[in-house]
């Protein structure tokens, strides 16, 4: 690992469980000489593949907190084959805050990679993951859900690769995850600057969620990816038993490219015409933007841009010029 400030009393190479905290140092108005912390827990058993599970990327994406949490909370180190490295909050000052972002630098954890050794918080935590933790791994699963902005079909998706042995196995994951639906993301724009770019960078298998969203709590999302979890880290062999041996079906869908998202062209209030998991057709209304300072004016109207099935649709009512609306993806078949 290059040179870092962060340091853990962790050893990443002890067999049993152990559990503490990554420490990012800081300095601040309350604190001089202090560090963050970041919870981590380690189960090794053994010789098998080394895995990092991740949550609370966004501090305001609940589920796969929660689904870390009690995953520690009820593992028994027994059951692991290998070594898995869990991180349920991983940018602690965001989780703690519920907000997307870090509260102490702004930092937003998954457009910062590989970090920065010397920088913010935010960059000192990516950089620990990214010449720390994930060189010792053989995957990664990240558990991401819309957050306060957004709301998801309960969903499974990864940035395809290119290679097909690599696609073949990414796909693999999404097919054991087997989340109600499974999206497949081509050309991911910004890839470099997210997790995704360093797991890429140093050949480690990844996948990751998007669990609901809407500063809520979905149930459906999380008791899917419940059960979910344990048939994943069964497949990749890091666990040794499943209760459930066949996973259900998954849908897959191919997800539209950022420039084709569905924005908002004005700021108002934003009146929704259509919900998660219907189809539309381009160019058929989608919703209407209100003038609250002048009510007297005709509402801006919005359409879709393309065809196909709604998996995303922006929560708040108040929006803005920019703001992502929809997110449209289009039925795939997946052998």
């Amino acid at each position: 690992m290059s040179s870092t400030s962060v340091w853990t009393d962790i050893d990443l190479e002890r067999e049993g469980r152990s559990q503490g905290y990554i420490r990012v140092p800081y300095s601040g108005n309350d604190t001089g000489h202090g560090w963050i912390p970041v919870p981590i827990v380690v189960f090794k058993n053994g010789e098998g593949p080394s895995v990092l599970l991740m949550a609370g990327n966004h501090g305001d994406e609940y589920e796969g907190q929660v689904l870390l949490m009690k995953l520690v909370q009820s593992l028994s180190v027994d059951r692991v084959r290998g070594r898995l490295i869990v991180l349920p909050g991983v940018n602690s000052p965001a989780v703690a805050a519920g907000t997307r972002l870090s509260p102490i630098d702004d930092g937003n954890l998954n457009r910062i990679f590989p970090g920065d050794p010397d920088g913010t918080p935010t960059q000192m935590i990516a950089h620990y993951i990214d010449s720390g933790l994930l060189p010792q791994v053989r995957y990664c699963f990240d558990f991401h859900s819309g957050g306060y902005s957004s709301e998801f079909m309960p969903m499974a998706h990864l940035a395809a690769p290119d290679d097909p042995e690599l696609r073949a196995q990414a796909i693999g994951f999404l097919k054991a995850f087997a989340m109600p639906n499974s999206i497949l993301v081509e050309g991911l724009i910004g890839g470099g600057k997210r997790l995704l770019g360093s797991c890429r960078r140093l050949g480690v298998g990844h996948m990751s969620t998007e669990l609901g969203g809407a500063g809520a709590f979905s149930i459906e999302a999380y008791r899917a990816a419940e059960r979910g979890l344990p048939r994943l880290l069964h497949h990749v062999g890091v666990l040794s038993d499943v209760d459930e041996q066949a996973p259900p079906k998954t849908r897959f869908f191919v997800r539209q490219p950022m420039r084709d998202f569905v924005f908002a062209e004005a700021t108002g209030v934003f009146e929704a015409y259509v919900g998660l998991g219907e189809t539309v057709e381009v160019g058929a209304p989608a919703g209407a933007i209100h003038f609250t300072e002048t009510p007297w004016r005709e509402p801006h109207p919005v359409v879709f841009t393309s065809s196909g099935t709604v998996l995303c649709k922006r929560s708040p009512a108040r929006t803005k010029i920019g703001d992502c609306l929809y997110v449209i993806g289009t039925p795939l078949d997946v052998q």
